[in-house]
């Protein structure tokens, strides 16, 4: 049944697949494999001129730091998990979470984790009830209820009895629809059918519920949260796989040079070397010019393999290391109110945060703290309250509630006018809060004397009955006939009349009360276009007056609704109480005749005011989309909140403007529906997801500046992922805080996980973590930007003087016989690239900064770049080809022409190989030091300091290799004695040097110089704006007020509200609801 245990594997590797996988992995590089290649042929000794340790030794190092790098990554990833694995559960026993199987009873407590699939058992609460949040799985953070089979809540908390339970469940086999379960209870010789109502999914977190048990009934990758994460894919960089092809090239290239210098062998040999073959000491004289000419083109594949040098990929990781550390340390994104740094979590992908073109965000505790504050009201044709767009000073002074002692410390209003409008005993302003405390769904508990509990079905509806609260209206609390408030210190008890429960149709709901006096009123809330055709005509002016008020409210991004009340006869209430109980007694149409019940009643009422309420967003979310959408970033929010509610963050947060032509929405149920609506509006939902128009969802929803989804599951957010990478070939990231988003985050090529309250599964899932999504703007703008310019700055460098080191060879080979005989001493090939010239070009990788961080991220547009790929590419690979081509040619003719029958001071010929050997290696190192110092944007004293010393390292290792000292040692290793001390002692040789350096490094000034002032690049133009002292257009940016397009946002769950139950007398706090996943899934789409 299901899998053996509960543990949850995300790791790559364990210690028997380490390393099979590992190699794998990293000879899914083709240069690891060219390596290898090249060793093989070094240990063939007719054809190799070069020991066979000079490749294994580094190509060893090679694979053994990346080895460590990657274990070392996954261990900090299975550490991080340990704790979730390790939680203890009561089982009948007390045991580990990872070890639980299908058919244990499990004891759960309040604010538990659950984390299997469970068969609800029995709770504490009454019949069976139990409440729990899911907002890791839908990141909605209301209250949903569960409810056990009556004939197993009657277990109640008897261990004795539970330990008997042996029902068996007969079910669906592992899925990922998470508002669908179908299975059957098999118990005691009866049959009782099992659904969503009557399971606990692993995510969910048990609210407000002493205890429960359960039965497992998926664990480990079974559960629907598992079967919607996806699996751990290898990620890898476009420069990783760009670096694949160039490799690819790169042999391709070395190969045809081995031919030409084979095919020159051959040549010679046949025609002079036939007459030397006598004199050579061969064990075996080769008399075929061409077999001489093909063990010479493996000759020459390995002298010249060092156009690709293994300390390549080495000085990558290195350099990826050490982003990454930039990171971890980065003290501007460091969260002090929760102790939380950035976090590295994969050190791979660096240079990928640099060229990110499409962000798929969640919303829920990601975009918004999901915390709703009563903001603004509207009573009887006045405002109060203050504009978000006000900051609050330190010197303001809130209302003080000190005069309620049931007030909620943490409820903030700045608006005295209101305060005093209550003491004084306005009837409307008094009437606008007794409407608060009476109409809505809220359960209160009060633990303790003084302390009350609310418990709300949704963070809209409890910030209204909390305001209420704290002006003076305290709901206390409620029974299926009753309500009491508690009014300025006065309790009042309410009869409860009716329920007439919100729908997605009628998007508002009434209560009818009588009062202690005996008067029947109804209250009523909703959304402003829905209360105001039900309003007595006598409302004409108010509501005029109000509507303005509404357009305010909506402009500063808050959720909206209206508030109107009716005084009813008690012969009216009972003619329409009759009506109101056919309704309910009726077999066929009962939805339709409640319908008409509910507006037989709710019309002809009088209006009160409004209400506007403050989705907080999340600390700089409004900024930081604002300067990644003027760096080409398109943001997605993909949630599975509800469609007012997506819209309304897309308003506060700027997504959506009125600046925009217009906002389309699509609910279609089936695809000829979607197909019509797109070819009619240019607008698509994530119906599309399933087949034949996803080709035009992309196009579509490519085209427009914000696309926001709602309603999706977290594997359809994976797919909306999926399709644009496999559409767009763009680079993606995703963003989220819940298990929820662990699919999309895992299919993007960078997934970030906010490590907020209820985030820790999305954290342990991602790339990189961090607290706040704001911090996301300097991860892309400053880190990301740098770590791509820096990358591509590195490459180029490298490759370009790799070409220059090797390529002297094959002018050599021209000269020398085509025999396969380097220019330079075994030493000099050896150290190169690890000793003379590797440490300039990691501090460039490391340090180089084009511009400063704060002008990064004022300048948003020099992200662009990065997106187009333009700093390292295939045209740029051959530039630097080119350069090295050019460069190899200056180093080996300038001093060949030079040394040319030419005598030194001495009188003495100096045209022989060692010192034209040490004249072209100083020559080759003062250049490469000269080219990366014109590379160099920014100067740090490491910079000079590695520069500088490479020299001075080099001209010691040299005089000290050719010194007498080291030749009496090692005369077989070093023959090139006291040649260094012989060359460099003469001017000429000097004069060459410099000579060679100039013609080397000149053109690349010139074409430089004329560049920058005939095609200057972005960094070029921000350069010259510093220079010119002008601000960037951000600094100019204002807020957009909305002047229209009001907002009215019923605060309600989205689906069929919970009345009946309520006076069903079942004490139920809040009630569960059921969705559509894909068919309610929509997108609201804007042409750019």
């Amino acid at each position: 049944m299901g899998c053996v245990n509960n543990r949850i594997k995300t790791s790559k590797y364990n210690i028997l697949t380490f390393l099979p996988v590992n190699l794998f992995e990293q000879f899914q590089r083709v240069a690891n494999a060219y390596f290898l290649f090249l060793l093989i042929l070094q240990l063939i000794p007719e054809i190799s001129s070069l020991s066979w340790f000079t490749t294994i030794v580094p190509l060893m190092v090679v694979f053994t730091i990346t080895a460590v790098k990657d274990a070392t990554d996954d261990c900090v990833s299975i550490c991080s998990k340990l704790p979730l694995q390790s939680l203890q559960q009561s089982i009948l026993q007390n045991e580990k979470w990872m070890n639980v199987k299908p058919g244990d009873v499990i004891k759960l407590e309040n604010n538990t984790f659950v984390a299997a699939d469970l068969l609800l058992l029995s709770s504490s609460e009454p019949h069976g009830l139990c409440y729990i949040e899911t907002a890791e799985l839908d990141g909605e953070t209301n209250l949903k209820v569960r409810q056990a089979l009556p004939v197993t809540s009657e277990l109640g908390p008897d261990i004795r009895r539970l330990a008997e339970f042996d029902g068996v469940v007969v079910c669906e086999p592992p899925n990922n629809k998470l508002d669908k379960f179908t299975g059957v209870l098999f118990w005691k010789d009866n049959r009782y059918s099992l659904n969503n109502e009557k399971v606990l999914l692993r995510g969910c977190v048990l609210r407000n519920t002493d205890w429960c048990f359960g039965m497992v009934i998926f664990a480990g990758p079974d559960t629907k949260l598992m079967q919607n994460s996806g699996r751990t894919k290898f990620k890898r960089t476009s420069i990783d796989r760009l670096m694949n092809t160039l490799a690819l090239w790169i042999f391709g290239f070395l190969v045809c040079m081995g031919i030409i210098l084979a095919i020159g062998n051959s040549i010679w040999e046949h025609q002079v070397g036939a007459h030397f073959r006598i004199y050579l000491f061969w064990n075996e004289v080769v008399n075929s010019s061409v077999f001489s000419g093909f063990l010479t083109f493996w000759s020459y594949i390995i002298i010249l393999n060092s156009v690709v040098p293994i300390s390549l990929y080495v000085s990558v990781e290195v350099i990826r290391l050490g982003h990454s550390y930039f990171i971890n340390w980065d003290r501007k994104m460091y969260c002090p109110q929760k102790d939380t740094p950035a976090e590295v979590r994969t050190t791979t992908l660096n240079e990928e945060l640099g060229q990110i073109e499409y962000i798929f965000s969640d919303k829920t505790g990601t975009i918004t703290q999901n915390i709703m504050t009563f903001n603004k009201c509207s009573i009887n044709g006045k405002t109060y309250g203050k504009s978000v767009f006000i900051n609050v000073l330190p010197k303001t002074v809130p209302v003080d509630f000190s005069f309620n002692p049931l007030a909620d410390r943490k409820f903030q209003f700045y608006d005295h006018s209101l305060i005093e409008s209550i003491k004084l005993g306005d009837a409307m302003v008094h009437e606008f809060f007794r409407l608060l405390s009476l109409c809505h769904t809220v359960m209160s508990e009060e633990k303790n004397a003084g302390e009350l509990i609310y418990q709300v079905q949704s963070p809209d509806e409890g910030a209204l009955v909390t305001a209420a609260r704290n002006f003076g209206f305290i709901f206390k609390s409620r029974t299926p006939e009753t309500i009491t408030v508690e009014e300025m210190g006065k309790l009042v008890t309410y009869q409860l009349l009716a329920i007439l429960d919100f729908n997605n149709i009628r998007k508002r709901m009434s209560v009818i009360v009588q009062t202690p006096d005996g008067q029947i009123k109804l209250y009523c809330k909703g959304a402003d276009t829905i209360l105001f055709e039900r309003l007595h005509p006598s409302n004409e002016e108010l509501m005029s007056l109000t509507s303005d008020h509404l357009e305010e409210f909506a402009g500063e991004g808050l959720r909206t609704l209206a508030l109107a009340y009716k005084n009813l006869t008690e012969e009216h209430f009972k003619e329409w109480f009759k009506i109101l109980q056919e309704a309910n007694t009726s077999v066929d149409s009962r939805n339709d005749y409640l319908a008409a019940a509910y507006e037989e009643i709710e019309k002809d009422m009088m209006l009160l005011g409004a209400t506007a309420i403050e989705d907080k967003l999340q600390e700089g979310v409004t900024e930081t989309i604002a300067s990644l959408s003027l760096a080409n970033i398109k943001i997605w929010v993909l949630t599975g909140d509800k469609q007012e509610t997506a819209m309304n963050i897309g308003y506060s947060c700027h997504m959506l403007t009125d600046t925009m032509n217009e906002i389309f929405i699509v609910a279609s149920h089936t695809g000829m529906e979607v197909r019509e609506e797109l070819r009619e509006y240019f607008a698509l939902q994530a119906l599309a997801l399933e087949g034949d128009l996803e080709n035009e969802f992309v196009e579509v929803a490519c085209m427009c500046k914000t696309v926001i989804c709602c309603r999706v599951t977290p594997l359809q957010k994976a797919q909306v992922v999926e399709l644009v990478k496999k559409h767009r070939k763009a680079v993606t990231l995703a963003i989220g805080d819940g298990a929820n988003d662990i699919s999309m985050i895992k299919s993007a090529h960078i997934g970030i996980g906010i490590s907020g309250e209820e985030g820790m599964q999305a954290v342990l899932a991602s790339d990189y973590s961090f607290a706040q999504f704001r911090y996301l703007k300097r991860l892309l703008l400053v880190h990301g930007r740098w770590s791509y310019f820096r990358m591509c700055k590195f490459l180029c460098y490298f490759f370009y003087k790799n070409f220059a080191f090797t390529l002297v060879h094959f002018w050599f080979g021209f000269f020398c016989g085509f025999s396969a005989q380097t220019v330079y001493d075994q030493w000099f090939i050896t150290l190169f690239n690890i000793v003379y010239a590797s440490l300039p070009v990691l501090a460039m990788g490391l340090f180089d900064q084009d511009v400063n961080e704060q002008n990064s991220m004022d300048y948003a547009k020099l992200y662009e770049p990065g997106q187009l790929n333009l700093l390292f590419n295939k045209r740029k690979f051959f530039i630097c080809i080119a350069h090295g081509l050019y460069t190899s040619f200056a180093l080996f003719f300038i001093p060949y022409g030079a040394f040319y029958n030419t005598a030194g001071e001495d009188g003495k010929h100096i045209a022989d190989y060692q010192s034209f050997a040490v004249t072209v290696a100083t020559s080759l190192v003062i250049v490469v030091s000269v080219q990366i110092a014109l590379d160099t944007s920014y100067w740090t004293a490491i910079n000079r300091f590695f520069i500088l010393g490479s020299i001075a390292v080099y001209f010691a290792i040299l005089f000290t290799m050719h010194s007498d000292g080291i030749f009496v040692i090692f005369p077989n290793h070093f023959p090139f004695v006291g040649n260094a001390r012989n060359s460099l002692s003469q001017i000429s040789v000097w004069l060459v040097i410099l000579l060679t350096t100039v013609v080397s490094v000149m053109p690349v000034i010139t074409f430089q110089f004329l560049k920058e002032d005939l095609n200057p690049t972005l960094t070029d133009q921000v350069w010259l704006n510093l220079i010119m002292k002008q601000k960037p257009l951000q600094n100019y940016m204002r807020r957009v007020y909305r002047t229209n397009s009001r907002r009215s946002a019923y605060a309600f769950s989205h689906q069929e509200g919970f009345g009946e139950l309520i006076t069903s007398g079942k004490n139920i706090h809040i009630s569960q609801y059921n969705y559509f996943i894909l068919l309610k899934s929509g997108a609201f789409l804007k042409n750019c």
